[in-house]
């Protein structure tokens, strides 16, 4: 065995059991904030502060970076001696880095500040994610995997809709207050403080049972042998290559929806946008797209542990993507109704919800099977985030070209790719 041993021992090595609603809900909520605080949040504030929908899918795609090119510094946390304060770690690091960025909005040069601690944010949430994966996958069997990844979803995607939902809201009623680099340094300040809280709570929540394993040379020669052989190894895979393409394309709808979706509904009726307030959007995202989200990404997980990946696959695609038509609908009839609103982006979000399951479990269970388990699935949510980043990267300037209701109709199109590569995948564990 080489010196990186899969980041985490196997289910059965670990020590000290803790039921997994103990901490699983609270490990992917804190793994998904700094995220959200660097995809969405940022953009809120950014759109907020006067910056165009092209600018801010570029900077705000271009930071998620980090999240795609995390599996290559995986096997330097084989230093960390303890995983689960390695993971505490990072968070009070991005606790403390959101809370800079609240300090940097009342400086002149608060642009190119935030940019540079979202950036720390986003080393450091990205670095964090992986060694947090590994005590998952450590901790739980395939069929607890499946169980509870409607769990780990939904609480990771949550922290989406505490973001965009209450401190959304907040941001809104506080902007007509005290303006917006006010607003907006509250709700950052609100974000550092909430990840410093989940950190503490984690010194004590995350399982502390970790294997002996055998002598390892903690050395960066071996380490960077090891890296060599996580990614040969990933790449020697039957079927690899597809299943990357598979990946990438899975959230190329998803990707450009999540980006411009909620700039939609803020921009003015005059340029093709519904026109809601801030807190307008935060009252959507944190009630009814919260309500629903939560229930499709459980129902999604128990589907699948249910009737298996190979036989739910199609239908999780078709959930996450035929729900974007909404958006469509929302384009053409321009509804005044906050209700009619928040119903169709209800359906969305539940379908989001339901099929975000589908690539996870399939990274985890087929690509990442076998050796060096953890770090292959770094490498998988890595390539899984690099497919999101080009496609939020673009989705500004093609937006910007086609206007809202054609580019909602590009995003319908762009999901029939991923659909018919499934009829040709091998969903079965694959050996490393």
């Amino acid at each position: 065995m080489s010196a990186m041993h899969d980041l985490t021992p196997p289910a059965a090595a670990v020590g000290t059991h803790r039921h997994p609603l103990a901490w699983v809900p609270t490990l992917y909520l804190a793994q998904g904030l700094p995220f959200y605080a660097v995809a969405l949040v940022a953009g809120q504030m950014l759109k907020s502060m006067g910056v165009s929908n092209g600018e801010i899918a570029r900077w705000t795609g271009a930071l998620g970076l980090a999240w795609a090119f995390k599996a290559l510094w995986s096997p330097f946390l084989e230093l960390a001696p303890s995983k689960r304060m390695a993971v505490v770690a990072f968070q009070l690091i991005g606790g403390a880095s959101l809370g800079l960025v609240a300090l940097a909005l009342q400086l002149p040069a608060w642009f190119a500040l935030c940019m540079a601690l979202f950036a720390l944010v986003a080393l450091a949430s990205s670095t964090h994610d992986i060694v947090a994966d590994g005590i998952y996958i450590a901790n739980l069997d395939m069929r607890e995997q499946a169980a509870y990844a409607g769990w780990q979803g939904a609480f990771f995607n949550a922290a989406k809709f505490l973001s965009l939902g209450g401190l959304l809201i907040l941001a809104g009623y506080l902007e007509e207050h005290i303006g917006a680099s006010g607003a907006w340094t509250t709700v950052f300040a609100l974000l550092g403080a909430l990840m410093l809280v989940l950190g503490l709570y984690h010194v004590r929540a995350l399982p502390a049972g970790e294997a002996a394993p055998a002598p390892v040379r903690r050395d960066l020669g071996a380490i960077a042998a090891t890296l060599l052989d996580v990614i040969r190894s990933f790449f020697a895979k039957p079927g690899i290559w597809m299943a990357i393409l598979f990946i990438v394309l899975f959230r190329a709808g998803e990707g450009q929806i999540q980006s411009i979706g909620p700039l939609f509904l803020r921009d003015a009726r005059a340029v093709g946008g519904l026109g809601l307030s801030t807190a307008e959007v935060g009252w959507v995202y944190g009630t009814v797209g919260t309500a629903a989200f939560l229930a499709g990404s459980m129902a999604g997980g128990y589907f699948t542990a249910w009737l298996g990946l190979k036989r739910a696959m199609p239908f999780l695609i078709v959930a996450m993507n035929l729900p974007n038509a909404v958006f469509w609908y929302l384009s053409e009839a321009q509804p005044e109704a906050l209700g009619v609103i928040a119903s169709a982006l209800g359906a969305e979000m539940f379908g989001y919800g339901f099929g975000f399951v589908g690539v996870i479990l399939f990274i985890m269970q087929v690509v990442a099977s076998g050796r060096y388990q953890a770090a292959h699935y770094a490498l998988g949510t890595g390539f899984m985030q690099l497919g999101f980043v080009l496609f939020k990267v673009i989705s500004g300037d093609i937006q910007q070209a086609l206007g809202y209701r054609d580019f909602f109709l590009w995003v319908l199109a762009a999901a029939l790719p991923v659909l018919v590569l499934s009829r040709f995948m091998r969903l079965a564990p694959s050996a490393s």
